[in-house]
């Protein structure tokens, strides 16, 4: 049985690491946990984004000898319960840090948040609800 308290790692490709971390840190406040330094042939390069002290971040990945396209579809989502609206100046940062705000493909996101896809494409969604 997965416990309550199991640390979470969201991995996912990107194109940039620099632009990625523009968005998720300068944009929407996460911290550098842990990133690569040097390039270390046959390695990924890497970026860890997340809430110091929190169950989950984000690891973000680039291979620079065997690049990956990211391939998000309008459905992968990473939602964070907010538990009140957005502030529209958080989300102004997130789209001058390469962020663009989109219609969310299901409409309970549009009436609970807002939706703003990262420069890979993926989708961040700001939900006004509370989880539980």
């Amino acid at each position: 049985m997965i416990g309550p308290g199991v640390h979470v790692r969201l991995a996912r490709p990107s194109r940039n690491l620099a632009a990625a971390e523009r968005f998720y840190v300068g944009g929407l406040g996460l911290a550098v946990l842990w990133r690569t330094t040097e390039r270390v042939p046959g390695e990924h390069d890497l970026l860890m984004a997340g809430p110091p002290g929190a169950a989950w971040h984000l690891e973000l990945t680039h291979d620079p000898e065997n690049p990956l396209e990211p391939a998000p579809t309008v459905d992968d989502l990473l939602v964070l319960y907010l538990g009140e609206p957005a502030d529209e100046a958080l989300v102004e940062r997130l789209v001058a840090a390469g962020g663009t705000r989109v219609p969310s493909h299901n409409p309970y996101w549009d009436e609970h948040g807002v939706t703003v896809a990262d420069p890979d494409g993926y989708r961040l969604v700001l939900c006004s609800r509370v989880w539980g």
